[in-house]
């Protein structure tokens, strides 16, 4: 056997220091997690291996914290939520029947106009030139005709007499005959010219607001202009196309043919602001079977103008009111696969779970005609953690802080605990 060398010697004694360390630091990293943690880890097997465990700083035996509301009761308006389009009653496209050149216009873009307001001119001189010429042939045609009946009238006297041949009387009569209907033709002309020279000026047929402006003054127009002058669109008053689901037409039905008048109400976008009130006037004659949806017609006055055709609302159909009946938040309503139902905490903080029936909704209240009274009190928040005959701890009650009852505290350790933990 080989003796060790000095090197040999000095590397055995480095890592018998260096295992000697690495034991220290551990030993005193245990330690300090042991101090660290002991005192939060549970004292029986059956804490150690719960589950559900409560939230941090919170024992498990305490009572769930809860905010509380009472029910209440009074009348409550039943609605129907839709969404619908603005369209107008009549839009019209204002053209130009004759050709010619735009020598003026009489409207501002965006104004409102009233049927039979001048909106523009035509040059009128071409056709005030053809109404003259009507008229010049008409009087020329009315003296022939006139003095072809005075022919007629002696030529009748002298055939009286035996003067002249039957024949030429019947001539004469013929003439005149021909002479009027040329005054005939001769009046419709003129009547012509002057509809041609009224279609100079450019009138308003309906009342609404005008467009933007699509020819501008100086241009020449003609009547098979596409785009015409000007768009005039009806807004007083305005109908709003909806839907609704087939499932909720036979109410609507039923309260239509009884001749009831039926509420509307307009809501912008985002269903916040109320535009209009109007009301229900016409349904459809058939359902669409794409969607199994009906559309409704309603009517708005508009007098405020906030409604604008092809605009996106949200509909809100007033359907009927209940009468007294009761009412809680909808936050206190909770399912599961039974249904629904609710807890009701009584006098001594406890809850009670209690199936019930929801009626309608509307906004953050539901109608509920049987199983709760007025004046109960629903739990509205903290309903995770309770449980049905569980005492819970009441920190809000309808909008209003509550004291902590002393009884529903939490008990401090004992000192013998105490000691113990420490320990």
């Amino acid at each position: 056997m080989t003796n060790p060398t000095p090197i040999d010697a000095s590397i055995r004694r480095r890592s018998r220091w260096y295992w000697r360390g690495a034991l220290s630091t551990l030993g005193v990293i245990g330690i300090l997690v042991y101090l660290q943690f002991g005192q939060a880890a549970p004292d029986t097997k059956a804490e150690r291996g719960s589950k559900n465990r409560p939230p941090f700083g919170e024992r498990p035996d305490a009572p769930a914290v809860v905010a509380i509301q009472s029910a209440d009761s009074g009348d409550f308006p039943v609605y129907l939520h839709a969404l619908g389009t603005v369209t107008a009653l009549r839009t019209v496209t204002v053209k130009s029947r004759v050709d010619g050149e735009l020598v003026k216009v009489n409207f501002s873009e965006g104004q409102m106009v009233k049927a039979g307001d001048l909106l523009a001119e035509i040059d009128p001189r071409p056709f005030q030139v053809q109404l003259q010429q009507a008229q010049g042939q008409l009087t020329r045609d009315q003296a022939l005709l006139q003095n072809a009946e005075l022919d007629r009238a002696r030529y009748q006297t002298l055939l009286e007499q035996d003067s002249i041949a039957a024949q030429q009387t019947v001539t004469q009569e013929s003439q005149v005959k021909q002479y009027r209907g040329n005054v005939e033709m001769d009046q419709a002309l003129v009547d012509n010219a002057k509809l041609q020279l009224g279609y100079a000026k450019l009138t308003a047929p309906i009342s609404g607001r005008v467009g933007l402006r699509q020819v501008d003054q100086g241009n020449l127009v003609r009547a098979g202009d596409a785009n015409g002058l000007v768009v005039i669109t009806q807004l007083q008053p305005i109908s709003v196309v909806f839907t609704l689901p087939e499932d909720k037409l036979p109410d609507v039905v039923k309260r239509y043919r009884e001749g009831k008048e039926i509420g509307i109400e307009a809501y912008d976008r985002a269903g916040k602001i109320k535009l209009a009130d109007g009301k229900l006037i016409a349904l459809d004659n058939q359902i669409d079977p794409t969607t199994g949806t009906l559309k409704l017609k309603a009517q708005f006055d508009n007098r405020e103008q906030t409604l604008f055709a092809n605009q996106f609302v949200n509909i809100r159909m007033h359907l009927d009111t209940l009468r007294g009946v009761t009412q809680i938040p909808s936050a206190a309503l909770q399912h599961d696969s039974q249904g629904a139902f609710v807890y009701v905490v009584d006098a001594e903080n406890i809850a009670h779970l209690r199936r019930v029936e929801p009626g309608p909704s509307e906004g953050e209240k539901v109608a509920i005609e049987k199983r709760i009274a007025p004046g109960e009190t629903l739990i509205v928040t903290g309903i995770d953690r309770v449980k049905d005959g569980g005492v819970v701890d009441v920190a809000e009650k309808d909008g209003q802080a509550v004291a902590a009852r002393p009884e529903l505290q939490p008990k401090p350790a004992d000192e013998s605990g105490q000691r113990r933990r420490r320990g």
